[in-house]
């Protein structure tokens, strides 16, 4: 389906609509309640992210989406990304643990991860001012829990405009504010994984008008897959303080996180068939659903930091992410028709990034000998022997005879902080809203990575550390299965730090006319980022003593360093326009339709610094900002018990990024054109939500690769889908959310595929009393294999084919107890 056609199919509904206008009432009154009968999608909810004017999903040119919490918990999600799921027009691989998601918009790009077009936010500012931070993605630091009212998403539109480097849409979590008064306390086991987990919130009056909300969650446990220790442990609070003025508001925030959360990287995976129809499956001894390569004899690694001093690090920190933020929200009307709004927040923010990536996954012996050549120049048939576990000392011997070359990802998040200020003045002159607003943000990346590799056997349950043994002198090469420190089967890339703050200052302006049914808005924004910093690599160090007991072993002949004294500098200023211009018409109370088209740009951050900064730190204009050019039109249309929203959409997208995996660089133009539905249908015991998108999107130019051109993006699938049918008895409410794909492929090459799969959660909610619930959940009922992502793109036919590959987590069964008071 093309561009033109998807306006065919647009203009027609809209002729459609006008047809029918006759026959119906005039516009109802706006509710903000988002579970009213009448408003199964919540389009009378008041949109507040992304948007110069308050108004309702109907009267809005924008494609806006509402979860409640009860959505939110019907999905029975494991992971904050998990929810995104649910979000027609968002495609999120949620593989990889609590944060590290790739989360992808209408067919916009996820090149090397993280959310680089779309920005999360809490309480309508941005968690991280770039969205795809090596190692830093925004959800590793965000979380949900039962303080979130709401999550209002929108795609495309506005949020060009309106929140900067977000030009293909907005996430905000939306906090409870205190408005309703009471609390609530939920405690939630694994049943058949080893997770525990407390959840409380509690808001109401402090005084005529004064309230507040708090509340937060505890966790502890192994997590969803077999890891031998607890990889999900911490806590997080956050609280709001109100005071209402005549006119206005203050609102103080004050949130602090500190979790630990095991990372997913790809798995040891088996796969047998063609590139065409492949058959992905576990290797003996490990289970792509259930197992990690995570074990309980693999939880420490010392080595350097990154000032090249030794340290040890402890593998169970995962991604343990150290929040706490400050923040102020102030709205207040100072005469007649002229509004102030202002949002401030500060964050401290820190924490660390560990976890084991295979590298290669092959014959124990292959692996062997070539570490073995690597640390005494010489080839021949070494021995392996188990470094730890069990069978310490003995000599390699499990079931599959395979062996991981293993890079330990070993990330110090020094300082991820920094500040956003939104001010903003809206002056209404009758038809006319008029906005003028300062946008002022500061973005810190500091970080170490210090990578290191190792010798792991594959195996699903603790697997050991391996080492290797010289036959002819008896001697140990290896160092507890530690072989080198660096990662020299990439080319000792990887030692890195960066030291790098970006300053963003974007003025922006909207105007918005009301002529009774008809709405037009427009907006534009100037951004003008500043980069100011250094960057340093790797550099080779012959015989190191790391360990300083005088003797320099094997694994210290040759030792990757991080180049402190030879930093490069990071000095540019880049400035540029966005905007956007749109119209919704409401034919009736129920029926409305939009357009809109837009230019965003988005700035790139750190994954420039290693071979696009110039030598003087400078960096050109086309390879600094990307931009998204986006056609939008779509149909709002509800009637009694159901509810329908339609957009379709065309964007064409520039990006430049590096994948650090892979050390691959993208210079490339996308297109994706598609159709987002979402719909909701609610009549006595039953209800059903739903939504789907489909989307057609190319490589349409590859300057690096131009083979490339015109094939599908990696990952991107033609359609992904979401649904949920429940029952509701009152005492009992049960039900199913079903999330799917098509295929996608594994590469941008277009060769291995990946098969279409369906994941089905269900859920038994009980309610003897109105204040308890009793709710049993199951996420991936019938033990799905999906597979989103893999480092291979094709495989070799006729045998078994060894890759590295995520997919989604088996079946795991969860129970809550939750009291309302």
């Amino acid at each position: 389906m093309n561009f033109r056609s998807i306006m065919a199919v647009g203009a027609a509904l809209s002729a459609l609509a006008a047809a029918n206008a006759q026959a119906q009432d005039t516009a109802q009154e706006a509710s903000t309640t988002v579970a009213a009968q009448d408003d199964a999608l919540g389009l009378n909810v008041i949109v507040v992210t992304a948007s110069a004017r308050q108004a309702n999903a109907m009267d809005s040119s924008v494609s806006v989406s509402v979860l409640s919490p009860d959505l939110i918990s019907d999905a029975a999600p494991r992971t904050t990304a998990e929810i995104f799921r649910q979000i027609p027009g968002i495609r999120s691989e949620s593989t990889g643990g609590d944060g590290n998601a790739n989360i992808a918009v209408r067919g916009l790009p996820v090149a090397s991860g993280g959310a680089k077009f779309l920005q999360l936010q809490e309480d309508g500012l941005p968690v991280m001012q770039f969205g795809d931070i090596a190692f830093g993605n925004a959800d590793i630091f965000l979380r949900a829990d039962q303080t979130i009212q709401s999550i209002q998403a929108v795609r495309g539109g506005s949020a060009s405009t309106l929140a900067s480097n977000a030009p293909g849409g907005v996430i905000n979590f939306v906090s409870k504010d205190g408005s309703q008064e009471g609390g609530t306390v939920m405690a939630t086991a694994g049943i058949d994984y080893e997770e525990y987990r407390l959840d409380f919130n509690y808001g109401g009056s402090l005084g005529e008008n004064t309230r507040f909300n708090i509340g937060g969650f505890w966790r502890e446990g192994e997590g969803p897959r077999d890891a031998g220790y607890n990889g999900n442990s911490g806590y997080q609070i956050k609280a709001n303080l109100t005071q209402e003025f005549d006119g206005g508001f203050v609102r103080l925030h004050v949130k602090h996180l500190d979790d630990r959360a095991i990372g997913y990287l790809p798995m040891p995976t088996r796969v047998t068939g063609t590139n065409a129809d492949p058959k992905f499956g576990s290797i003996d001894g490990f289970d792509i659903k259930s197992d990690t390569p995570h074990s309980k004899y693999f939880t420490s690694a010392f080595g350097l930091d990154g000032n090249n001093d030794t340290r040890t690090t402890d593998i169970k920190d995962g991604m343990h992410p150290l929040v706490t933020s400050l923040g102020l929200e102030a709205q207040f009307e100072i005469a007649d028709g002229f509004r102030v709004e202002e949002r401030f927040r500060w964050s401290d923010v820190s924490g660390r990034f560990v976890s084991p990536f295979p590298s290669e996954i092959g014959a124990a012996g292959g692996i062997g000998n070539s570490v073995g050549e690597l640390l005494t120049g010489v080839p021949g048939n070494y021995d392996l022997v188990y470094a730890n576990g069990p069978n310490a000392g003995s000599p390699f011997a499990n079931s599959n005879g395979l062996l991981m070359r293993t890079h330990l990802f070993n990330v110090d998040i020094n300082d991820f902080g920094g500040f956003s200020n939104d001010f903003k003045l809206v002056k209404e002159v009758g038809p006319a809203t008029l906005t003028a607003g300062y946008y002022k943000a500061r973005q810190n990346i500091d970080m170490d990575w210090i990578w290191d590799s190792f010798l792991l056997e594959v195996e699903g349950h603790n697997a050991a550390l391996v080492d290797v043994v010289d036959p002819v002198s008896g001697n140990t090469l290896t160092d507890g299965g530690l072989y080198a420190y660096g990662v020299p089967y990439w080319g000792n890339c990887c030692q890195r730090s960066y030291d790098v703050r970006y300053d963003i200052d974007a003025p922006y302006a909207a105007v918005g006319f009301e002529f009774g049914d008809l709405s037009l808005d427009g907006s534009l924004r100037y951004d003008h980022v500043k980069a100011r910093g250094e960057y340093a690599g790797n550099s080779q160090m012959a015989n190191l003593d790391v360990n300083g007991d005088g003797t320099i072993q094997p694994v210290e002949r040759s030792v990757s360093t991080i180049d402190n004294a030879n930093a490069s500098p990071v000095d540019y200023n880049v400035g540029y326009w966005s905007w956007s211009v749109g119209a919704n018409y409401r034919f009736t109370a129920d029926l409305a339709a939009f357009a809109r088209v837009s230019r965003g740009g988005r700035a790139n951050a750190d994954r420039l610094l290693f071979g696009v900064v110039q030598a003087d730190g400078s960096v050109r204009k086309e390879d600094a900002v990307d931009f998204v050019d986006q056609y939008e039109l779509g149909v709002k249309y509800r009637n009694g018990p159901f509810a329908l929203f339609v957009t379709g959409f065309h964007a064409k997208t520039q990006e430049q990024n590096f994948e650090a995996t892979s050390q691959t660089f993208f210079d490339r133009t996308y297109k994706a054109t598609g159709v987002e539905l979402e719909g909701a249908f609610r009549s006595g015991i039953f209800d059903l939500r739903a939504g789907a998108t489909y989307t057609d999107a190319e490589i349409a130019k590859d300057n690096i690769t131009p083979a490339n051109e015109g094939n599908t993006p990696r990952r991107q699938a033609k359609f992904v889908y979401q649904l949920t049918p429940a029952v509701d008895f009152d005492i009992v409410r049960a039900g199913f959310n079903i999330v799917g794909t098509s295929k996608a492929y594994a590469q941008d090459s277009n060769q291995l595929v990946f098969p279409a799969f369906t994941q089905v959660n269900a859920f038994v909610n009980i309610r003897p009393r109105d204040d308890i619930e009793l709710s049993i959940n199951a996420n991936n009922l019938f033990d799905t294999t999906g597979i989103t992502e893999a480092e291979e793109g094709s495989i070799v036919e006729g045998m078994d084919n060894y890759l590295r590959a995520r997919s989604i987590n088996g079946r795991t069964i969860s129970a809550s107890l939750r009291y309302d008071f």
